[in-house]
């Protein structure tokens, strides 16, 4: 009976501990959230206007021979795959890891702690994740592309659609798509649109990379924190049965302790 008092106080103590981490790391998380929203916010607006110039090129008929909008014959995909820096997220890793899988042999770039333990590389970090580092690999990608190395480039991300809600998905960069409607805004380039588009394209693609990778740590650090509740819930709910479990114990050793004295007493 004291053994079992002795291990249900030392599973109080053990899950009181964790419980003490989850509510450590949800308040780190939290503490976040406002930041990489405003960030996400901002490269969405900067994306917004910088797609909307790259549509109104690609629907010129000056730029329908860059090579940037035609696919080579070859089926190698490039994907660059966005997934955490830390677990203890949910879901959020998995889901990634997943979606990837549909993408079977393709060459993949990891952005992410756990993307590069998991596809192996150089780690790059996601939450500090710098334009530098972005404008780089958009000109490295951008070159393999036009010299047939990959027929389709993309990135393999989580779109932030609210606090409740965080999706996995993929944006197609190369080979740019023209536009489903054209616009009727008649926008001059200068010197001309192949020059312009040619001049745009890193900046295009760079800018897609740090999109993503904000929608993505916006979306991890709000997954950690409702991931971090959950925990905290069940934590406490398991700190509550386990201590009514021993106080009936200890409750049943003090009277089991009673009894033997009166036994023994010969009462």
């Amino acid at each position: 009976m004291g053994a079992d008092i002795k291990s249900l106080r030392n599973r109080i103590k053990s899950v009181d501990s964790t419980l003490h981490l989850t509510k450590a790391m949800g308040l780190v998380a939290s503490s976040k959230i406002r930041r990489a929203t405003e960030n996400m916010q901002k490269s969405r607006q900067y994306m917004n206007a910088l797609t909307d110039a790259v549509n109104s090129l690609t629907a010129s008929p000056e730029t329908k021979k860059s090579p940037y909008l035609k696919a080579d014959n070859n089926e190698k995909i490039c994907l660059i795959v966005i997934a955490g820096d830390r677990g203890l997220a949910g879901g959020y890793n998995s889901n990634i890891f997943k979606a990837t899988k549909e993408y079977e042999g393709a060459d993949i770039i990891p952005i992410g702690k756990r993307a590069g333990d998991k596809y192996g590389g150089e780690t790059i970090y996601a939450e500090n994740f710098p334009y530098e580092t972005a404008l780089k690999l958009s000109r490295e990608l951008c070159e393999d592309f036009c010299e047939g190395k990959y027929s389709k480039i993309g990135v393999v991300y989580t779109k932030y659609v609210s606090m409740m809600s965080q999706e996995p998905e993929i944006k197609w960069l190369l080979p740019l798509s023209e536009p489903e409607k054209k616009s009727n805004a008649s926008t001059v380039f200068e010197p001309d649109e192949m020059t312009v588009l040619n001049a745009v394209i890193y900046e295009y693609v760079a800018g897609c990379i740090m999109s993503c990778v904000r929608e993505g740590f916006t979306s991890e650090v709000v997954a950690r924190r409702f991931a971090m509740d959950n925990a905290g819930k069940n934590a406490t709910e398991m700190i509550d049965n386990l201590s009514l479990e021993y106080n009936r114990a200890r409750q049943s050793a003090i009277t089991q302790e009673i009894t033997e004295i009166v036994a023994g007493s010969g009462l």
